[in-house]
């Protein structure tokens, strides 16, 4: 099975920033969105545009951050957002955010969805657009489709 990773870059704004000057740790959470979105843009199919065509949603289920240093006012942060492959229909990711200028690593990172309909239950199979997607980016055949 292939790596599938997307690298994307975010500056750190002013409302981003805590009392001590550095990124507050809730800013991280919408960074590994920002590299979420990167993603999807990246590798077309299984984008949040894509879901909502489908009828779909993929709310976080569970998500964990280490943090190993800070990022500050206008530094660049380098999200690497790697693919993790899992039977069933959910969506594994996990994360590393690298400060540009002197690539530090910052934060490493994980988060699971899992998908549901319109109606918020839970689905046990994995929707047609993942397994074409899968298909294409993974080379995973999916005989059932």
């Amino acid at each position: 099975m292939k790596e599938v990773e997307d690298i994307c870059k975010i500056r750190v704004k002013f409302h981003e920033i805590d009392s001590m000057r550095v990124a507050w740790h809730g800013s991280y959470v919408s960074y590994l969105e920002d590299g979420r979105e990167s993603f999807g843009l990246h590798y077309p199919g299984i984008g949040y545009a894509d879901m909502q065509a489908a009828g779909i949603y993929a709310p976080i289920y569970d998500m964990h951050l280490k943090y190993y240093a800070s990022l500050h006012i206008n530094d660049i942060a380098v999200i690497h957002t790697h693919y993790v492959y899992h039977q069933g229909a959910r969506l594994d990711f996990k994360y590393e955010i690298f400060r540009e200028s002197d690539n530090v690593l910052c934060v490493k990172g994980t988060t699971t969805q899992l998908f549901t309909d319109e109606n918020g239950e839970l689905m046990l199979d994995l929707p047609d657009y993942y397994k074409e997607w899968q298909e294409r980016y993974l080379g995973i055949i999916h005989d059932d489709k």
